[in-house]
């Protein structure tokens, strides 16, 4: 079986040996890197499963490179960062990343948060991957939202992920406990806030009336319900 692939962007030697040592104990291949230009260039030929990318470099903006990321690769992106303002992870998330790791850290915890992101919900659409609906076709292999116009809104992998479950689940709610069990998060904060997140940018690319959206409905203090007929091809 192939090993997951897991490249590592950061700029302290010492995190980068860290991170690559407990993760082939782990089971997975690596790749590490100390600047962003040899890191995209390696992402040109072979896409990862998970980047774990830290936000301080010396030849990039980090939060610009894990927007583009999360577009552009199909890869799960995951933060791993000194900056521990709530404002930083906030932005990390509504620009694509998966998750949000604060430096210092447990390697333990990293293996665990890549585990789970890895952890594919099990697909009911038959593998299908573009379901059509309310005039919007999503592209989940090429992670694009096209209108009945030809007009193309890319998502990235993490919004995937919520909106696949959601067409799955048409007209049946869905609670914050079932979408963390689907996902793969930790329950917490920091996930509520990630699907919060995740969901608001969703609807302004399914271009909703945010103060009255007609395809992904929240019930307050149950969950969210996606009232839009699907058909999968």
């Amino acid at each position: 079986m192939t090993r997951p692939l897991v490249t590592i962007l950061d700029d302290e030697p010492e995190i980068r040996t860290l991170l690559a040592d407990v993760l082939e104990e782990a089971g997975f291949e690596t790749l590490s890197f100390g600047r962003a230009r040899a890191f995209e260039a390696a992402l040109a030929k072979r896409t990862p499963d998970v980047c774990l990318v830290d936000l301080s470099l010396p030849d990039t903006d980090g939060l610009t490179l894990v927007h583009r990321l999360a577009l552009e690769q199909g890869a799960v992106v995951i933060i791993i960062s000194g900056r521990a303002q709530v404002q930083d992870r906030v932005t990390g998330l509504e620009l694509g990343a998966d998750d949000y790791i604060i430096k210092p850290f447990d390697p333990a915890e990293v293996v665990a948060r890549i585990r789970a992101r890895l952890r594919k919900p099990k697909s009911t659409s038959g593998g299908s991957d573009v379901a059509h609906f309310a005039g919007w076709q999503a592209h989940f292999d090429r992670y694009i939202l096209s209108d009945d116009a030809g007009v193309e809104v890319p998502f990235s992998h993490a919004e995937s992920e919520v909106l696949r479950l959601f067409l799955e689940s048409p007209k049946r709610l869905i609670s914050r406990a079932q979408m963390q069990e689907s996902l793969g998060g930790a329950a917490s904060e920091s996930f509520d806030r990630a699907m919060d997140v995740r969901i608001s940018r969703l609807r302004t690319k399914l271009r909703e009336d945010p103060k009255n959206p007609q395809l992904i409905k929240t019930i307050y203090g149950a969950g969210y319900i996606f009232l839009g007929d699907v058909t999968w091809h």
